[in-house]
């Protein structure tokens, strides 16, 4: 008997997730990109895996479900991968009392404290001092380096789970059990369109029929730190609390929020937020903010990465704080609230897309879930 067959289209995280939660199952997988390498937002991010983002229930359970196969493939592929957790720290009351009920509602189903001052400074000493009131700890966090553990994940489906890997072969046509880049078609029996904002090429109505838009993002790197010095754990100002729907079980988080709209106006308005992970080199990865739109402009603002550095010295006190790269990223993201797009496009033809900017923390869990579901 012939194994039953699947075609993913997009080597991204949420491609190689479809084709993993395939693999391990007994399908034939083939992945189709159209770039020699993935080269979206799979690779333009923190590389963070933060379950901490996530409220609890579904989202977080998901989140952890991704965690562990994470873990496993990272220890399976040799990928490097750091488990140092994060501090959320504060330096004024409102921002303490937030961190305070997020431990008192989370600690009986996450690992979470809320730390005082010199446990927050024994835990990283990238942390300022000045002004510390207390932090909030999480030890579910995990770092890898997106821009190799991406292309190495790949590598790893294709020589333990005999993934066969198509680059540099962009499909532009996808019908039920078949897809074609121009001339070629191939065949299998499922199809699943993984490719983020790219799946409007190939279904440009269904894509406008749905509430998705584009995010801009910008980030940058700082020099590996002196003397092979490491921060711990991954870094987050305030402001981050107010970002993760997460935090939003902390009753307290209105109040902040509307003192941050009024000292943080520019800020919010260019939905800055800052958070810093160190990479197995030393570099520290920093960033972001968040521009929504169909189209975006392809040059990144200088003054959102000033605003950035500003409020990062806020919370940090790193050796070594020059910038050695910036970049921007581009993911879909659903307008209505909407934490994934799972549909059928067409008979044996399914879209995974839109898990905005929680691509690296829920894809790995969304589609084993996904194709556990359906077998």
């Amino acid at each position: 008997m012939s194994k039953p067959s699947a075609i993913v289209i997009g080597a991204g995280i949420v491609g190689l997730a479809t084709a993993r939660a395939l693999a391990v199952r007994g399908y034939q997988v083939t992945v189709f990109e159209r770039n020699e390498r993935a080269v979206g937002a799979s690779i333009r991010n923190f590389g963070m895996v933060w379950p901490i983002g996530q409220p609890i229930g579904p989202l977080f359970e998901r989140a952890m479900l991704s965690r562990s196969i994470w873990k496993q493939t990272c220890e399976e592929a040799g990928i490097w991968h750091d488990e140092v957790g994060s501090l959320h720290l504060a330096y004024h009351d409102d921002e303490l009392e937030v961190m305070e009920q997020y431990a008192g509602i989370n600690q009986s189903v996450r690992d979470c404290a809320l730390l005082n001052p010199q446990q927050a400074l024994q835990k990283s000493p990238g942390v300022n001092a000045e002004g510390l009131k207390g932090a909030l700890w999480s030890g579910t966090e995990m770092i890898v380096e997106a821009r190799a553990a991406i292309g190495a994940v790949a590598n790893y489906l294709a020589e333990k789970h005999q993934v066969d890997f198509y680059w540099n072969t962009a499909i532009s046509r996808v019908g039920t059990s078949m897809v074609a880049s121009g001339s070629k078609t191939w065949h299998a029996d499922e199809i699943f369109i993984c490719s983020g904002v790219e799946f409007e090429t190939l279904y440009p109505e269904l894509f406008a029929s749905f509430g998705i838009t584009k995010c801009k993002l910008q980030m940058m790197r700082l020099a590996a730190q002196p003397n092979g010095e490491r921060i711990g754990p991954a870094l987050c100002g305030s402001l981050s609390m107010i970002h993760y729907p997460g935090f939003q079980a902390a009753p307290a988080l209105a109040n902040l929020r509307k003192r941050y709209e009024s000292d943080y106006a520019e800020y919010l308005k260019w939905g800055i937020h800052v958070m810093a992970a160190q990479n197995h080199t030393g570099e520290i990865t920093v960033g972001d903010s968040h521009e929504y739109g169909l189209v975006h402009d392809p040059f990144d603002k200088e003054f959102i990465n000033f605003m950035i550095l500003k409020y990062l010295k806020t919370f940090t006190q790193f050796k070594d704080t020059q910038v050695i790269q910036t970049w921007n990223g581009i993911y879909a993201k659903m307008t209505g609230g909407q934490t994934e797009l799972v549909v059928e496009a067409e008979p044996g033809v399914t879209i995974i897309n839109g898990l905005g900017g929680n691509g690296m923390t829920l894809s790995f869990g969304l589609c084993e879930q996904i194709i556990a579901a359906r077998l």
